[in-house]
């Protein structure tokens, strides 16, 4: 897994009057279910903040105008709760909630693709600083749980020697120093591993292997959450802190006729409707596994509170669930357009197009932020 951290400060401070108006007490909060919606057209056409030539920190592998893609119609779509509106992104907002705060987003690439529509995002008020980057352009490697990939002559195999009852303690060990703790993984979980617990090998996945158990990747998905959430909810410091860890659910890839590696395409240039979504896929059931395992981890959470870890544990669970709206959008892959030389031929249909529906994250992440914070959310 790859972990970011951003520093964020704006320049540019709300007066307490814009503070003052959006906090509400909490008899008139308003409630709404942010994920249950339709994405709608736009009002005035693209519902882009930004261009793919305006934001300069866009990866090329997700400047897909860059890299070939000549429809643009699947920019103009916005996401539309069906009890409430949800608000477009504000850059300056945003920067003043997490002024002189720390915010990390532990997970996959996927991880990283929402850093870098967030980047953009907050080009309209702050251009970024880039304070570190190591030689393969990610802060470091880390895992949910401990992993260690197996090496054949110092040459990496992509098999992972997984300890699902063991923290990994370099992204752990950032924990009494956050804020924000921006938690989402899955796509990751989708190659060979031979999983340990307790210092045995207890099973494996796609290693058909005899005498080993064989389990789906949902197995490893639902162990590595749980221990991730109980090491959060056992941490002192961030409780003192008052850190908040905010599930991302699942993002769907959209692979038609294959998948990444046997002719997989995804060139569909505008969202389906959520009758077209087929609820029976395996990415519903990701983000269902997600949801317990996050609803163990606020209920157990609460319990410590009621009981002698009463001073502790404050540590605060939020919920940013893209995985229905995501599911809708199948248009939003680079597929053939990511200008991969090494891996042509190959599509990619897991991430996200630079602008495009990747952005809603945002707007999601900054309502739930708000909603917590005790801020009007629409």
């Amino acid at each position: 897994m790859t972990c970011l951290k951003i520093p964020l400060q704006s320049k540019k401070n709300m007066s307490s009057q814009q503070q003052q108006r959006f906090h509400l007490p909490n008899h008139k909060r308003k409630t709404c279910d942010l994920s249950k919606g339709h994405w709608v057209p736009a009002l005035g056409g693209s519902s882009t903040y930004y261009t793919n030539s305006s934001c300069t920190t866009i990866p090329d592998s997700k400047n897909c105008f860059k890299q070939g893609r000549m429809d643009s119609d699947f920019l103009n779509w916005k996401w539309k709760p069906e009890q409430c509106d949800l608000p477009r992104f504000h850059a300056r907002t945003f920067l003043h909630m997490v002024r002189a705060k720390k915010m990390a987003f532990i997970g996959d690439s996927v991880a990283r693709n929402h850093v870098d529509s967030l980047l953009c995002l907050l080009s309209q008020d702050e251009i970024p600083k880039d304070v570190y980057k190591d030689s393969e352009d990610r802060f470091r490697k880390w895992f949910l749980i401990v992993g260690e990939e197996r090496m054949v002559n110092g040459t990496g195999t992509s098999i992972f020697d997984m300890h699902l009852d063991k923290v990994d303690n370099d992204w752990a060990k950032e924990l009494p120093n956050l804020d924000y703790a921006i938690i989402s993984a899955g796509h990751w979980f989708f190659r060979v591993m031979h999983l340990h617990e307790a210092g045995k090998q207890v099973g494996c996945v796609y290693c058909n292997e005899e005498n080993i158990t064989s389990y789906n990747p949902d197995f490893t998905i639902r162990k590595a959450f749980r221990t991730a959430f109980r090491h959060i909810n056992a941490c002192k410091e961030c409780g003192r802190k008052k850190m908040v860890t905010v599930l991302r659910t699942f993002a769907p890839a959209h692979f038609e006729d294959g998948v990444w590696n046997t002719g997989g395409y995804c060139n569909r240039t505008g969202p389906v409707s959520e009758s077209e979504v087929d609820f029976g896929k395996f990415d519903w059931e990701v983000r269902g596994i997600q949801m317990e395992e996050f609803e163990r981890a606020r209920r157990e959470g609460t319990m410590e509170k009621l009981g002698h870890n009463n001073n502790n544990n404050n540590n605060r669970f939020e919920m940013v669930d893209v995985a229905r709206a995501m599911l809708m959008r199948p248009d939003g892959h680079p597929g053939e357009h990511w200008g991969n030389k090494w891996m042509k031929g190959y599509n990619d249909c897991t991430h996200w197009c630079l602008p495009g529906p990747v952005d809603v994250w945002s707007e999601l992440l900054l309502a739930v932020l708000k909603r917590e914070a005790g801020m009007v959310v629409a």
